[in-house]
């Protein structure tokens, strides 16, 4: 299984909590390179490989799935009690060198 288990939020967004302002999502799990990957990739990779699944790295390990609105692509997962979506419970890390 391969999981998602930290965020990076865009600059200058790091304390949204919105889906569109993560720019990437550590993987890891079974993938080859466990590693941060951008929302549009993994928005690619899954559209491109439906069978493959990911799950948020937080009870109850919701499936990450695909989501585009007008022209932007990210990933979503089912929200929490609270309605906040699993995605953005994840620990943050900052963006490094951009």
């Amino acid at each position: 299984m391969i999981y998602a288990s930290k965020i990076r939020m865009q600059a200058g967004k790091e304390r949204d909590n919105k889906l569109t302002s993560i720019y990437s999502i550590y993987l890891e799990g079974s993938i080859k390179t466990a590693d941060f990957y951008t929302k549009e990739s993994i928005y690619d990779w899954l559209k491109d490989n439906p069978s493959i699944q990911v799950k948020v790295n937080i009870s109850p390990y919701p499936l990450v799935i695909p989501e585009k609105r007008l022209n932007t692509k990210y990933v979503k997962s089912s929200p929490d009690y609270t309605g906040k979506d699993n995605l953005l419970n994840l620990p943050r890390e900052q963006l490094k060198g951009l």
